[in-house]
């Protein structure tokens, strides 16, 4: 991981999926379940990275978590504006998590 790549992601990305990520579940939850998870792991993340310094941390299991609730961050068919958004920011923490 990066420190600089993902301290970016965090500052630039982070406050909106705070915002998203329950609008997604509450909107969309009933036709995609997957989204109170996503809005739950996302949360987590948050909180450890909020609570720590996040290079003491290992998001590596919530991140996977994510990949696969997600397929990999596939938006679907019925899939909004926000909710591609969403997934973006999302793959984008993970890559640079992981860069």
């Amino acid at each position: 991981m990066t420190k600089t790549s993902f301290t970016k992601t965090i500052n630039d990305d982070f406050p909106l999926l705070e915002k998203y990520t329950p609008i997604l579940a509450r909107v969309h939850g009933d036709g995609h379940p997957e989204l109170a998870e996503v809005r739950d792991i996302f949360k987590a993340i948050n909180d450890k990275v909020k609570q720590n310094d996040f290079s003491q941390i290992d998001l590596s299991a919530d991140f996977k978590q994510l990949r696969i609730i997600t397929n990999d961050y596939t938006v679907p068919s019925d899939g909004c504006e926000t909710y591609k958004a969403t997934y973006e920011m999302l793959a984008r923490a993970d890559q640079a998590y992981h860069d």
